[in-house]
């Protein structure tokens, strides 16, 4: 039985989400897998925990619960955070949960470099370093001969980077098509059901925390554009950055529009599409018996092929848990092949 150590920077709902997958599975990965999963150092935003001998996950989410951050972890409780809790313990995976920062890719960026340069493993759920540097990162994962995964930046619970690696290598996928926001389309699904107003049905996903309290990287389009990107590089072999991206977002459109489409037996849908000669985010109109027709915040894409025709995966593209579960399989990957 050897040890697999991780250090988790970003201890927001992601971050917490993970530290719950982490500890409800840790066993039945140590006995199918022969590792025992140890986080050593868990960062926010401005403090740390750390610990050589491993840190207790529901210790960790009580401690951030009542004190809101980590520096009151009992013991190991620090005032550091970011790229020092790198160098403050010995770890073979980063877990990098932080938020997605569209303008620099930051920090991001800098934490993923640092890691591979020491030769660790790197586990992100981050859109924006990816959108803005694919090329430069995945060079220098190869480069230090370390692995770099990203499958919970794409689709949350929905598989699809991983599917299409793993499930279609037989496969040359021509292009993806497919909803890659889930409070997109929780807004217009509720639009579609309650003709209910844009500006009503935003306030009420805000409400439910299903939109953020600055909805605009969701409802501008930004989101789902950041995927498109990071499908385009890591799927179709597309070298492209998020200024590639033409983007339209839903703030404009009206419960009049959605109503007209549904007499015609149409939805709209914030649809993002990747292929060589289209890299676009836009609402369009979409078949009510369409797969295209998903509900509430379920995301879904459709990989047409030369072997399989087209290929549709569904699953939930929000959520703490949701994301961590494909976070836990890319790392439940990394460690099969040590």
């Amino acid at each position: 039985m050897t040890e697999f150590k991780i250090c988790l920077i970003g201890f927001g709902a992601v971050g917490q989400g993970v530290a719950k997958a982490i500890n409800m599975k840790k066993q039945s990965i140590q006995e199918k897998y022969g590792k025992e999963l140890k986080i050593v150092a868990v960062s926010d935003s401005s403090s740390s925990a750390i610990s050589d001998n491993g840190l207790d996950e529901e210790l960790l989410l009580k401690t951030k619960s009542d004190f809101g951050k980590l520096n009151k972890y009992p013991e190991y409780g620090l005032d550091n955070s970011g790229e020092d809790v790198l160098d403050s313990v010995d770890y073979d995976c980063l877990i990098e949960v932080t938020p997605t920062n569209i303008e620099n890719g930051e920090p991001a960026k800098s934490l993923a470099l640092k890691a591979f340069k020491s030769k660790k493993d790197v586990v992100t759920s981050n859109k924006g370093h990816l959108a803005l540097f694919y090329k430069e990162l995945i060079e220098e994962a190869n480069l230090n001969n370390v692995q770099f995964k990203f499958e919970a930046s794409v689709g949350g619970a929905m598989p699809i980077i991983n599917f299409a690696d793993e499930t279609l290598p037989s496969s040359n996928i021509k292009s993806i098509i497919g909803i890659l926001n889930g409070t997109t389309n929780y807004i217009l699904s509720r639009m579609t059901s309650e003709g209910s107003t844009y500006l009503n049905t935003l306030e009420e996903s805000q409400q439910l925390g299903i939109a953020e309290t600055d909805p605009t990287q969701d409802v501008e389009g930004i989101d789902a554009a950041c995927k498109t990107v990071i499908l385009a590089n890591s799927v179709l072999n597309i070298d492209a950055t998020y200024k590639d991206v033409e983007v339209v977002g839903i703030s404009k459109i009206t419960s009049e529009a959605i109503d007209l489409a549904k007499k015609e037996g149409y939805l709209i849908k914030l649809i993002a599409e990747v292929s060589p000669n289209s890299l676009r985010v836009s609402p369009r109109l979409v078949r009510k018996n369409s797969p295209y027709a998903v509900e509430g915040t379920l995301n879904m894409a459709t990989l047409k092929t030369d072997l399989a025709d087209e290929v549709t995966v569904v699953g939930k593209g929000a959520g703490s848990l949701e994301t961590a579960s494909a976070i836990l399989t890319d790392l439940i990957n990394i460690i099969k092949t040590k």
